[in-house]
């Protein structure tokens, strides 16, 4: 019997879980989350495929497309197929009825997207698909002592460069939303607003529990025509996350002002990758379009200093 589509409904999500069993990659793993009943606030679509084995109807695949709060530009996509039903057209009808979806979405924003990691099932489907990479992220971890500790001058010179932040400052806000907005130039964030940041990044749901920010010399910001006893602009920042597990390396948002020139972000934030890696391993994660970050990481990479976790993950799009 052919299969028969319709939308989400409850518990399709625990039926669906007995067939496919554990997610195969961590795009999946993150993804399956968005499969959720279709609604308009925000906006989603999601379809189910279902086959009948000795007259019970059970689901089989599921896809669904979605706005995103970020990247306004394209919409979300993602399609799920248990392995005994691929290769036999369900993901690319699936994909068919989203496209549909999407082209009558309120927004009228059609293009998709998505996340799949190389040489995998989802990366096939992808390609066959037309969708093409767009950007390629990876977890890094950074080993403790990967590289010497800044040197500030006296005691009161390293306190005027660093410092922490409590998560709610307006200035770190300010300069974590342009980061973000200048790193992820290719996919269209637009400027986010300080109540955006806060809640994306900086909240108590989040999961941030501490900041610590890099300053400029005050010589710096006096020759920028700031008082003196003023403190100098924010340079890099370090945001860290809670983890479950005390012994896996902290979960750390590093970024730097994007008014810097590479040079100077490339120092800014050597400097205090050098002061939060000091004594405990540190995860980052990081995307090609991060160049400062790069530059620091690639040596620490080709010496062991540093290592790649998991595979890459590779967003692809119309």
């Amino acid at each position: 019997m052919a299969l028969e589509y319709r939308e989400w409904k409850e518990g399709d999500d625990l039926a669906l879980l007995e067939i496919w069993g554990g997610p195969e990659t961590l795009p999946a793993e993150q993804f399956r989350a968005a499969l959720a009943p279709s609604g308009n606030q925000p906006w989603r679509r999601c379809i189910v495929a279902e086959d009948v084995v000795d007259g019970v109807r059970i689901p089989v695949a599921a896809g669904v497309v979605h706005e995103a709060s970020l990247h306004p530009e394209r919409l979300w996509a993602y399609i799920e197929v248990a392995k005994d039903h691929r290769r036999e057209g369900v993901g690319a009808t699936l994909l068919t009825m989203l496209r549909r979806e999407a082209a009558n979405s309120p927004s009228g924003v059609s293009k998709l997207r998505s996340k799949v990691e190389p040489g995998t099932a989802g990366a096939a489907f992808a390609a066959a698909a037309g969708l093409v990479p767009i950007q390629r992220s990876q977890l890094v971890v950074v080993k403790p002592e990967p590289l010497s500790l800044p040197r500030f001058g006296d005691e009161e010179a390293a306190s005027e460069r660093v410092e922490d932040l409590a998560t709610g400052s307006v200035e770190l806000s300010d300069v974590v939303g342009k980061y973000y907005s200048h790193v992820h130039h290719w996919d269209s964030p637009g400027e986010l607003s300080i109540a955006t940041v806060q809640r994306l990044f900086l909240h108590d749901l989040t999961g941030a529990h501490g900041a610590i920010v890099l300053r400029a010399p005050k010589a710096s910001a006096f020759g920028q025509g700031v008082p003196a006893s003023r403190k100098g602009k924010i340079q890099a920042f370090a945001i860290s996350y809670a983890q479950g597990n005390s012994d896996e390396p902290s979960d750390v948002f590093l970024g730097h002002d994007p008014q810097l020139s590479a040079e100077e972000a490339a120092f800014a934030v050597r400097d205090l990758l050098a002061l939060i890696a000091y004594q405990h391993p540190v995860l980052l994660e990081v995307d090609d379009s991060m160049t400062a970050l790069r530059t620091v990481l690639e040596p620490l990479l080709d010496s062991g200093k540093a290592h790649v976790r998991g595979a890459d993950t590779v967003i692809v799009s119309d």
